[in-house]
């Protein structure tokens, strides 16, 4: 939708220089001439995609927890099966349909032998195969290419019946009670009559059993190819910007728009309708929205085809498929269903996009038909011919062929896919961002996936493992940002539409899709999304805010952990306090205890500031009292009793000798405290340090820590 002019001075010697390099970069004379070849090895490595089909067919067989591998493929152990549903290898090697993969699914009641027989009544040997499988019922969507009935519709084919039949499964439940088919052919009636003349046509549903026939009046590749060339020029024309400088206010004295002339404006928004690109994009629309009604409705199986199987067809039976099957409107599944239906089933993507393929020379095969214009017959695409050697195409018949057939049909689908996209904004986990750098990633050359013209072809060219991956590349986007990418929807609800979307027939009126249409022509109108943009923002401080929620609540974990562990241990200390305040209690008292005692003696007992306790007994107030200093001591080997100086409690005692006192009151304090004392008066312990000093008092103990650290033998009191 881009234009670009090259403006030169006049009388310029470098034009000719500048176009033939333009036309050598744009129209380069073979494959490897393009930029995913010649840029070198890329960091986004592509898988092979043969193994991601085997994968999406053995979901579609309920065989999920099956996965493909390069050896299944070699060894051929990828022929799974369920009930009704087999996967064939037999055209593994591509040799009865070039066109078709490695790998088909097939009713399960027909043999290979019956496939290739049935393979001979379909154009380009593209017989009927199953595309999807309702997991539910057990309906199909079913692909196939037009039947050779011949001009007089009178040919016909026992095992194409047989095969297309077997499509006809019983209804679940319903013993003996099959289900319905919908042969629905894309073309217009009057084309399939055409087509006839050249040994093609269409079925009549009385050769095929319980089947019904629907033509879609969807128009060929070269009706979409001029549609497209008008709404480019219409945009260029009435855009704000256009190739000629020039703005679409000011064209032809502004009488094209905004200029007060209502039959010019009126003409302008007729041009858009002459384009016929939104009548196009409708039918296809319409025709898929029908088709998968009637697999979600009916239970009915459906078989589609047009002339060749690969444009309109394709277009029909991937859009069914997304709007059937919720795992499709993801980003795995699309590209799931990109890979299955448009470059597994042979798309000429070479031929529709306009690049470099490879060729064959060989003579045509007498099933191989051209394709058929709406102004008569034109030469088909090589590859579309029998089996032969692979050369390059010479550059100028490769321009002639790729403009003849150029057409933008994928453009459409993803068109169609937009549209769906507006209508069911929570239904897609992608954004329309995300489509139009598809798109632009399609159109590059950057990438392998979409060169050549077929599976065969890339297989043959070895593109999966010398060109880098649109896929890797896009999911590595993805990753780059998370959820708060530009390709995530933010709208998506994967709960609110996890069935079928079938829209009525007054919701498919399109509209011009403004991020693809109009970011050239008209850049500012293009920003359709900024409400959407705005939501995103929205999103992303949302995300931001829940982060700081979620970190906050960390926090708040964390410090409630700790204050529960200050609590425990605060706990413990307040226990042990109470621990201390109750030996301290318990001192207090008995100290009360030996104070009285000692008072009840006639002593008298001063503790001093210190700590010092002094115990005095005086018979005669006259004479000296003798002070003995009770302190922590060690008694000596010599008997001799050495004192710890570091002492921080020591009691001092002042008694009279036993000389002088004979009734000493102080020996009836030791005899009266002495646990070892019997009631006789007998002392357990005579080698005691109190009962060597006779009746000198020297018990009272002070410091009760250095007492327990002294051994009982050393000294008692």
């Amino acid at each position: 939708m881009r234009i670009i002019v090259f403006g030169f001075r006049p009388r310029t010697k470098q034009r000719r220089a500048v176009f033939d390099a333009l036309l050598r970069c744009t129209k380069p004379a073979s494959l490897w001439d393009l930029y995913a070849f010649t840029s070198g090895p890329s960091k986004f490595n592509n898988t092979n995609p043969r193994v991601r089909l085997l994968n999406e067919y053995f979901r579609l067989l309920g065989k999920g927890s099956y996965f493909a591998s390069m050896s299944m493929i070699e060894n051929g152990s990828f022929t799974l099966y369920n009930d009704m549903w087999r996967i064939s290898s037999i055209n593994s090697n591509y040799t009865m349909c070039q066109s078709y993969p490695f790998a088909l699914i097939v009713p399960k009641c027909i043999s290979d032998e019956e496939v290739i027989q049935a393979s001979t009544f379909r154009a380009r040997c593209r017989l009927p195969v199953v595309s999807w499988c309702h997991p539910g019922t057990g309906a199909v969507l079913a692909r196939s290419s037009q039947p050779l009935v011949g001009l007089m519709m009178n040919m016909r084919s026992n095992t194409d019946e047989k095969l297309v039949a077997a499509l006809c499964t019983q209804l679940s439940g319903m013993s003996g009670v099959r289900r319905k088919l919908y042969i629905a052919d894309a073309r217009p009636r009057k084309n399939a009559l055409a087509n006839g003349a050249m040994g093609g046509g269409s079925e009549s549903s009385s050769n095929y059993f319980q089947s019904e026939i629907v033509f879609f009046g969807i128009d060929n590749i070269h009706a979409m190819r001029d549609s497209l060339s008008r709404l480019r020029d219409y945009l260029d024309t009435y855009g704000a910007t256009s190739s000629d400088g020039i703005s679409s206010f000011l064209r032809h004295g502004g009488w094209s728009w905004g200029g007060g002339n209502l039959s010019s404006m009126s003409a302008s928004v007729s041009t858009l309708g002459d384009s016929g690109w939104l009548i196009h994009v409708q039918n296809v629309l319409a025709g898929s929205a029908w088709i998968a009604a009637r697999v979600a409705l009916e239970s009915a199986s459906v078989l589609i085809h047009c002339s060749d199987g690969w444009d309109r067809t394709t277009q029909l039976v991937s859009l069914a498929s997304l709007l059937l099957d919720p795992y499709y409107r993801t980003f795995s599944g699309f590209q799931a269903l990109v890979e299955k239906d448009w470059l597994a089933f042979g798309h000429p993507f070479s031929d529709r996009i306009g690049i470099q393929t490879v060729t064959c020379s060989s003579s045509s095969s007498p099933f191989e038909l051209s394709r058929q214009s709406s102004a008569g017959s034109f030469t088909s695409s090589p590859i579309r011919q029998s089996s032969g050697s692979f050369t390059s195409q010479a550059p100028n018949s490769s321009h002639v062929q790729n403009s003849n057939n150029y057409s933008p049909i994928f453009l459409q689908w993803v068109d169609c896919i937009s549209q769906l996209l507006r209508m069911y904004p929570f239904a897609f986990e992608f954004s329309p961002a995300f489509l139009v750098d598809f798109l632009d990633c399609v159109l590059s050359c950057r990438f392998g996936n979409f060169f050549c013209n077929s599976e065969k072809e890339r297989q043959q060219c070895g593109v999966s493992e010398a060109c880098g991956c649109l896929w890797a590349y896009l999911s590595d986007l993805r990753a780059s940002e998370g959820s708060s990418h530009v390709h995530y929807n933010i709208f998506y609800d994967p709960l609110k539409h996890d069935g079928p979307l079938l829209p009525p027939a007054a919701a498919l009126a399109p509209t011009l899709w403004p991020e693809f249409h109009l970011r050239w022509a008209c850049p500012l109108e293009a920003q359709a999304g900024e409400l959407e943009a705005h939501c995103r923002k929205m999103a992303i401080k949302f995300s931001e805010l829940q982060k700081a929620k979620d970190v906050a609540e960390r926090k708040y974990k964390e410090i409630t952990t700790a204050m529960e562990s200050l609590s425990a241990e605060l706990q413990n200390e307040k226990q042990l306090n109470s621990s201390a305040m109750n030996l301290a209690k318990r001192a207090s008292k008995e100290g009360e205890v030996i104070k009285r005692a000692v008072q009840s003696l006639g002593c008298k007992v001063h503790f001093s500031s210190s700590g010092d306790c002094t115990v005095g007994y005086e018979s005669n107030p006259a004479e000296t009292p003798q002070k003995f200093i009770n302190s922590t001591s060690k008694r000596k080997s010599d008997g001799t009793v050495q004192h710890d100086e570091k002492s921080d409690l020591s009691v001092s005692i002042t008694v009279m000798a036993e000389d002088v006192i004979p009734n000493n009151p102080i020996g009836r304090v030791c005899e009266t405290l002495c646990p070892l004392r019997t009631q006789d008066g007998v002392c357990r312990w005579p080698d005691a340090g109190c009962a060597q000093l006779s009746s000198q008092f020297v018990g009272l103990k002070a410091n009760f820590d250095a007492f327990d650290k002294l051994s009982i033998y050393d000294s008692y009191f």
